[in-house]
């Protein structure tokens, strides 16, 4: 290649070199045109990135924090007490009473649910509820379904297994046939007080129902003095004791007496207690023994007058200076094991010593008696 082609070459390289910088630099040129909203959605797409960063970071936090407050409620369940686990053998008697077959004339406990005047609804932990209405509860004219409370246990006896209403059907009154005259039997072996109401009167006394059993309350057992009314006990309620439970013959006998007496034995002895020797009251012959009388003091007290403290006198026998009914006045000279003395001759020394005390005397004269003619002396004839 001679001189003049080698500097057309070189001069033609140049020229492309040139051209081809120009061409790159348009590029340049337009890509960073194009590339502002590229820029853009680039930053979107950062800011994008940020938030879900941010709520990952939040999400992450609140997982940490629920993990924690299970951890806590795992431990705090891990130190708690177990709760004991139920088996089918804690339902073994229940599913066994359930199943159980019922007959006439069974005998089942219940828990009464429901009372209306009619009837009382009872469950008695089975398949269904037992009834009982009013005419197989009693024979008491005055029974009501309104004595039961609910939730009352109560014993009744089956007599119709499937009434119409799907319930077995049940009776009060053949249970006290034999579960009450078995209570009575204790009752009058124990010798406890009931309460009953009297019923009705009758030729010589009044009954009241116990356990739904009629029992006959003898007149001369109602009180502790003869009782002319009987009908003024109707209705009243009284404490009684059972005296005779006889079953075989359906035999119920009651008695108030025995209380009674009771009760005013112990009133008479706190009265007792309150009287004191030396206190002189005024009481009635109530009855006249070979050894003394009995006086009466009122108030249910007496005290015995011994025929020794009767008189000043020596007397053989109390009559021959009392009589019943007689008022006299006495003194107590004694109190002991709920017991009073009295002495009526006590009084009579009090009043001779009385009359001792008040007897005047006179006062010492110098001369018990005057000359005739000391009594002449001042006479003026």
């Amino acid at each position: 290649m001679n001189e003049e082609e080698r500097v057309i070459a070189q001069e033609t390289n140049e020229t492309t070199t040139a051209a081809h910088a120009e061409t790159e630099t348009a590029v340049v040129t337009e890509t960073a045109e194009n590339a502002d909203p590229a820029g853009t959605e680039t930053e979107n797409e950062a800011a994008e990135c940020t938030e879900a960063e941010a709520t990952a970071a939040t999400d992450a936090e609140a997982d940490t924090t629920t993990a924690t407050a299970v951890e806590e409620t795992n431990a705090t369940a891990s130190s708690a007490p177990e709760a004991p686990t139920e088996t089918m053998a804690d339902y073994d008697d229940a599913i066994t009473a359930s199943m159980k077959p019922i007959h006439e004339g069974d005998i089942l406990k219940g828990t009464v649910i429901g009372i209306s005047d009619e009837e009382l609804t009872v469950d008695l932990g089975i398949y269904t509820d037992g009834v009982v209405r009013l005419g197989d509860a009693s024979d008491d004219p005055d029974f009501s379904f309104r004595d039961f409370e609910i939730g009352q246990e109560i014993s009744a006896t089956v007599i119709r297994r499937d009434n119409a209403q799907g319930r077995i059907q049940l009776s009060l009154k053949a249970a006290a046939a034999v579960l009450g005259w078995e209570r009575l039997q204790q009752l009058e072996k124990d010798q406890s007080n009931i309460t009953v109401k009297i019923s009705e009167a009758v030729k010589s006394g009044v009954t009241a129902y116990v356990e739904g059993i009629r029992g006959f309350i003898p007149a001369s057992k109602l009180s502790l003095s003869y009782v002319e009314n009987l009908d003024e006990y109707v209705g009243r309620e009284i404490e009684v004791r059972v005296i005779t439970a006889d079953p075989e013959n359906r035999r119920l006998v009651l008695s108030a007496r025995d209380i009674l007496r009771e009760k005013e034995q112990e009133e008479r002895k706190q009265r007792i207690s309150n009287v004191e020797v030396g206190l002189v009251t005024e009481g009635t012959v109530e009855t006249i023994k070979d050894y003394g009388a009995f006086i009466d003091l009122g108030k249910g007290m007496s005290g015995l007058l011994h025929v020794s403290q009767i008189s000043q006198q020596r007397i053989k026998h109390p009559g021959v200076v009392l009589k019943e009914g007689q008022k006299v006045k006495v003194k107590v000279i004694g109190v002991k094991d709920g017991k009073i003395s009295l002495s009526m001759k006590a009084l009579e020394d009090v009043q001779a010593q009385e009359v001792e005390e008040e007897t005047y005397k006179m006062p010492k004269a110098e001369a018990a008696t005057t000359s005739f003619a000391s009594l002449l002396k001042n006479i003026k004839l």
